[in-house]
């Protein structure tokens, strides 16, 4: 059994002789050690006051590294506390070795960041999708894709195909284990937020904004109305004003496109006196239809 699935798939059972593992710490020097390349952290945030803890306590968390050979290890959990221990003046820190694959140590590393109380839900929906493309073989948007089909074939209620049951599995054991939300929600809820504009995912990756601010913001598709509108968000604006200033932009919007319609339909009529009388009687059918749809008729 690969350490990826033990750490994933049976982590619940594997908890004690982990947890014996845990406590067979060393200390290595800082120079040793090298941050991950793929650090699922985007922000380090609070290092002066780690900083400042650490001087006076210590590193009381070991890290967890990797060796890769020649003196030299690799951060698999705890560049914020290697980060703080820099600036705190510390020459070793306490850290767990533990022999992992690279693939094995991104496992690790994404569940580390899962368990952070700080962790808004962009980066928790880019952690968890990103541990189940691990878990499935493929990548983000495979995943994505993978939690959608699920979900479509849940709601058919009829017969689903081996593929589908056997990465219904994983689904429930990577949810089961690493996430704080059920998965159906996390596709009905989350997914929408790997579709934001660059600017929102920015945004939610600073922990500038909340999650449910940029779902709105994302009506807006007008780059500068959102860019204004978002840095009233950043500056504390409260999600029921912002709500209020998003339906404005919207209903402006379509009045706007009422009036485009309305110029359509104005500059259509000199032409229709120009039409040859199969054609005539065509467009008055339309223009019933048309006069039907806009009253709310049948």
């Amino acid at each position: 059994m690969s350490q990826l699935r033990e750490l994933l798939g049976h982590l619940e059972a594997k908890a004690e002789a982990l947890d014996r593992r845990l406590k067979a710490r060393t200390a290595l020097p800082l120079s040793a050690l090298l941050p991950s390349p793929h650090q699922p952290r985007k922000r380090l945030e609070g290092l002066e006051d780690l900083a400042a803890s650490i001087q006076e306590k210590g590193v009381l968390q070991p890290l967890l590294v990797r060796p890769l050979g020649e003196g030299r290890y690799e951060i698999v959990a705890g560049e914020r506390r290697f980060r703080a221990a820099e600036m705190a003046g510390l020459e070793e820190v306490p850290v767990v070795v533990l022999d992992l694959t690279p693939e094995e140590a991104r496992a690790v590393a994404l569940i580390e960041n899962l368990k952070r109380e700080d962790l808004n839900p962009y980066e928790e929906t880019v952690a968890l999708l990103d541990l189940l493309a691990l878990r499935l073989g493929t990548d983000r948007e495979g995943a994505a894709k993978a939690l959608q089909n699920l979900l479509q074939a849940e709601k058919r209620k009829g017969e689903v195909s081996h593929n589908v049951m056997g990465q219904a599995e994983v689904v429930e054991e990577v949810f089961r284990t690493a996430a704080r939300l059920d998965w159906r929600s996390f596709v009905q809820n989350r997914l929408p937020l790997l579709r934001l504009p660059e600017d929102l995912k920015a945004a939610l990756e600073e922990g500038a904004i909340p999650y449910t601010a940029a779902l709105e913001l994302k009506k807006v598709k007008d780059d500068g109305v959102r860019k204004a509108l978002l840095e009233e968000a950043r500056a504390g604006l409260s999600l029921r004003d912002l709500r209020a200033r998003v339906r404005a932009v919207l209903e402006r919007r379509r009045e706007e496109r009422r009036g485009d319609l309305a110029l359509r339909l104005k500059a259509l009529l000199p032409r229709l006196r120009t039409l040859s009388p199969e054609r005539r009687a065509r467009a008055e059918t339309l223009l019933a239809e048309l006069e039907a749809l806009v009253r709310g008729k049948k």
